[in-house]
């Protein structure tokens, strides 16, 4: 019997780490299959073979994209070609939706059963866009539950499978082993700062961020603030603004990394509005979220946006949970007093903490197994768990 091939687009890290769990799962209820196209180093210790790294799709910001659509569109065609004249049995699109759903529409009209992982966010702005969706998808694996109705409405067969953040931080963080991790002391303020991972967010953001902890360090004069940063240039612009506001007095420590570690280990997180808000809220954190942009590029998604909030807690839970201080209200002062409102009252936090909880459970779904629980039928294999 021939094996059963898979052909993936993986375009960054988070598409790389989601792809390999899916294959992992795929192993267990597969004999035997393969598994090819773009993908990173954990997709290729699951035995992947990948045609183009993903890097090569990685793109920052419109202007990046804007710059290298000719390599992007080679490749994308490339791929198309390749993938036309060996068709593979099933493609999978994780994520990037910008070069996926292209392919998948195309690969759909030659009779190639396709996948994407992971909804656009059609519910937060570009609604329209599911009508291009449903050109080019089979099947939709959702991370978060109100986004299946949404498919289902629209005739596009989804399966909501949870998110894998979910399933990979513990329900019951160990706040004092990070701490000890980070040698903070136990009985001091301690405050995360996350002002984003692209370079622009940084320089957005670290004013406000900094300016803010300095009025919190003054209400708290033993704070302690954690800022961890993805890259070296994402360093060098925050130490730089650092200097910039003269506020090299701070109890501040710059991280390479460590993000969760740094959120678990905190009292209070003041973070960007992105992912790392949804891991505060599995973290079981308050917090604070904010956000700056370009005043064309604000205007312009507020005008084409559906919800009144940027932050997942809020969304996934429906309700304004944790403030969000965004563009014009994004000011030192109203941030501080945000934080401070945090810290001085317990039975907030309590009750925000019980509030994470239950969307924690709620999202913890075994994200892997229940995806390919929905790959097998597109594959025509007999799936046990229906």
């Amino acid at each position: 019997m021939k094996p059963i091939r898979i052909a993936m687009v993986a375009g960054e890290a988070s598409g790389d780490m989601l792809a390999s769990h899916l294959m992992t799962a795929l192993k267990s209820r597969l004999p035997e299959f393969a598994c090819y196209g773009i993908g990173g180093p954990k997709m290729e210790k699951c035995g992947f073979e990948a045609w183009w790294p993903f890097d090569r799709l990685a793109v920052h910001g419109y202007v990046d994209a804007l710059k290298r659509y000719r390599e992007l569109s080679a490749i994308r065609r490339t791929l198309l070609k390749r993938l036309l004249a060996d068709p593979p049995d099933l493609f999978i699109g994780i994520d990037a939706p910008d070069f996926s759903l292209w392919l998948e529409k195309r690969l759909r009209e030659k009779g190639i059963k396709t996948v994407h992982f992971v909804s656009p966010s059609i519910w937060a702005w570009r609604g329209g866009r599911i009508k291009k969706i449903k050109q080019a998808v089979d099947h939709m694996l959702c991370l978060f539950p109100f986004e299946k109705p949404i498919y289902d409405g629209a005739g596009v067969p989804a399966t909501y499978v949870g998110h894998p953040l979910a399933d990979e931080f513990p329900l019951h963080p160990d706040r004092e082993a990070a701490r000890l991790r980070l040698r903070q002391p136990e009985q001091v303020p301690v405050f995360a700062l996350l002002p984003g991972s692209r370079d622009s967010e940084v320089r957005n953001l670290a004013p406000l961020f900094i300016a803010a902890a300095k009025l919190i360090a003054e209400r708290f004069p033993e704070s302690r603030f954690l800022v961890p940063l993805a890259t070296r240039t994402t360093r060098e612009i925050f130490e730089q603004c650092l200097r910039d506001a003269e506020a090299t007095e701070l109890h501040l420590h710059v991280l390479f990394g460590h993000a969760v570690d740094a959120m678990t280990a905190a009292d209070v997180v003041v973070v960007a509005s992105g992912t790392a808000s949804l891991e505060a809220a599995l973290l079981k954190r308050p917090m604070v979220i904010s956000y700056r942009m370009g005043g064309l590029q604000y205007r312009l998604m507020k005008r084409l946006a559906y919800l009144p909030w940027v932050g997942l807690p809020n969304i996934l839970c429906n309700e304004t949970l944790v403030p969000e201080l965004l563009q014009d209200d994004a000011t030192p002062e109203r941030l501080a007093d945000a934080v401070v409102q945090w810290m001085e009252d317990k039975a907030a936090r309590e009750t925000l903490e019980v509030r994470f909880m239950n969307l924690h459970q709620m999202l913890r779904q075994d994200t892997a197994s229940k995806a390919a629980d929905a790959v097998l039928p597109l594959l025509g294999v007999e799936n046990d768990a229906s």
